[in-house]
């Protein structure tokens, strides 16, 4: 059965350059652009909070800033790096240094800082608001349609920034994308979690190592999925650990069906967990779990089609480019999709050894990786750049995502500003902003 639906909405803003999406690539996108002098940008946000996965997502930690000899997320991931860390809201307190090691995060502290980043430099923020639609004329986009507590209304813009992690703008739009493996796999999700009441003292002496552990508590019986991939639980003040822990096999996060059946179930698995930390481990005795993520941690759905996509030969060959935008230095992380201890061994040996560099090492980022192949007034910044599924396994983490979210909204503004297409953007105007 269908129905049609119309309706005559108002248009409640007109704005140079609109960011879909405030997880990490949105905020460095909103950001870089209304650094850009007379340019008035508006970021659009589904949730209560800016920051994504490393605030809503409860993600404990960030990977590398760097290559473990110089900073690569330079710009705003410097700056908020840097910000955060005065604020707190770092674990240790003070941690960054050209090297851009991993760092844990105190998420409330974190929602602050880039709360406070984004109206600093003059960024429009409307929280609470989900795209829903699009509206386009031939290949440029020229309304965001959304819904919010007010109603549905639309929002025009002479340049987009598609920041959702999905591609939701560029796909509504009608731009091509490639989604999982060759057999249809993605990648499964983790509800990620905050605990206390771990003694972190008796944890370091024991001595124990969870990932063995747990191979005794499967074979106890005690756990309904027999997992073996551990990420493990960080710390993040005194008593307090972040926990990456649990897969969602199976999830897709385009399917809200699908979103629904996993967090109940992730919900539901992690009294799991507690009880292996709490029986097999030592330090963990008295733990409680306080919380699950209010998002999903979602690691892969699409990848838009873009005028370059970057590859596993690119990663391999730590590419450089006439018109890279940055580099990043992470190894290829792409999660086992269903608990099965062959993929694991696999994963163990690629992301140990096969795809991880040497210190110092880093590949480029093209800037035609942010250009949808099919739209012209479009730019694409965080997971689902134009790469394949192994390049995406590094480049999807916080940090890589800062570097392309900066890029893209710097590129839309400097479009504008110029009175330019998107794709004749001197990527010297792109790295300007690079150093620190």
């Amino acid at each position: 059965m269908k129905i049609q639906f119309t309706r005559t909405i108002d248009v409640i803003k007109e704005v140079d350059v609109c960011v879909i999406g405030g997880g990490p690539a949105g905020c460095a996108a909103a950001y870089s652009a209304a650094m850009v002098k007379g340019i008035k940008v508006l970021l659009v946000e589904g949730t209560g909070s800016l920051g994504g996965m490393g605030t809503l997502g409860g993600v404990p930690a960030f990977t590398q800033f760097g290559d473990g000899k110089k900073f690569l997320a330079k710009g705003f991931g410097w700056t908020l790096l840097k910000n955060l860390e005065e604020a707190g809201g770092t674990y240790p307190e003070t941690i960054s240094n050209e090297a851009g090691q991993n760092m844990g995060i105190r998420s409330e502290v974190l929602k602050r800082v880039y709360d406070q980043m984004l109206l600093d430099s003059g960024v429009d923020i409307s929280l609470c608001t989900q795209l829903i639609d699009v509206e386009t004329d031939g290949r440029k986009v020229c309304h965001a349609i959304c819904a919010a507590k007010s109603g549905i209304f639309a929002i025009k813009a002479k340049r987009f920034v598609d920041c959702t992690g999905d591609g939701d703008l560029c796909v509504w739009a009608g731009a091509a994308f490639e989604k999982g493996d060759k057999d249809d796999n993605l990648m499964p999700g983790t509800l990620c979690s905050l605990f206390t009441g771990i003694d972190f003292d008796t944890v370091s002496k024991s001595g124990l190592n969870p990932r063995v552990e747990i191979l005794k508590a499967i074979d106890d019986g005690v756990f309904s999925l027999p997992d073996l991939h551990l990420p493990g639980i960080w710390q993040l003040g005194e008593h307090i650990g972040g926990g990456n822990i649990s897969h969602a096999f199976g999830l897709d996060g385009t399917d809200e069906k699908s979103l629904t059946h996993h967090y109940i179930d992730s919900r539901k698995r992690m009294v799991e967990y507690v009880r292996f930390y709490k029986e097999y481990l030592k330090g963990y005795e008295n733990m409680q779990l306080i919380a699950t993520g209010a998002l999903m941690g979602v690691r892969e759905t699409r990848r838009i089609i873009c005028d370059m996509t970057m590859t596993l030969e690119h990663f391999k060959n730590r590419a450089s480019f006439d018109d890279e935008i940055g580099r990043y230095s992470y190894p290829i992380d792409i999660h086992i999709s269903k608990p099965d201890a062959e993929q694991y061994k696999a994963f163990e040996k690629d992301f140990h050894e096969n795809f991880r560099y040497a210190q110092g090492e880093s590949y480029g980022i093209s800037y035609r990786s942010l250009i949808p192949r099919d739209l012209d007034n479009v730019l694409v910044a965080g997971r689902c750049i134009g790469s394949d599924r192994y390049f995406n396994g590094s480049v999807r983490v916080m940090a890589g995502c800062y570097i392309t979210g900066q890029a893209a909204g710097k590129a839309a503004a400097v479009s504008i500003k110029k009175n330019i297409e998107v794709r004749k953007i001197k990527t010297a105007e792109l790295q300007l902003d690079q150093k620190h």
